[in-house]
């Protein structure tokens, strides 16, 4: 088998991953896209070793212990990050990455759409 063809297939992947990092808004979704576009790299790794291996018949396999590495890496990563998410999603009860907001930065003063602190008839039925 020709080296273009796991090149291809693992660039399609990494650009599919990179577009889902870059246009989805759910959390789960860029943690998927982000294994999706390790799972490219490990690709990579893996057919350029075999190609190496035939081309200079080393028997190190590198390439395939690097995968391994990463492999066990992203299974961190998404344990991880998935222990996050559902964190955020008990405290906020979203996971949409644009409705997030650190709890310290607080609402912007110039943004005209920006929630208020309540109007006086909403303070005044608070109090009653």
């Amino acid at each position: 088998m020709h080296l273009a063809y796991p090149a291809v297939l693992s660039a399609l992947l990494f650009c599919t991953g990179l577009y889902g990092v870059l246009a989805r808004r759910n959390a789960i979704l860029v943690l998927m896209s982000v294994e999706l576009m390790l799972n490219a790299v490990n690709l990579n790794l893996v057919a350029f070793d075999v190609w190496l291996a035939k081309a200079a018949e080393d028997t190190l396999h590198s390439g395939q212990a690097l995968a391994l590495f990463t492999i066990a890496i992203a299974a961190a990563e998404i344990g991880i990050g998935l222990a996050i998410v559902l964190a955020v999603h008990r405290n906020r009860g979203t996971a949409d990455i644009d409705r997030l907001r650190d709890t310290a930065e607080g609402p912007d003063p110039t943004d005209p759409d920006a929630p208020t602190a309540g109007t006086a008839d909403e303070k005044a039925e608070a109090t009653a």
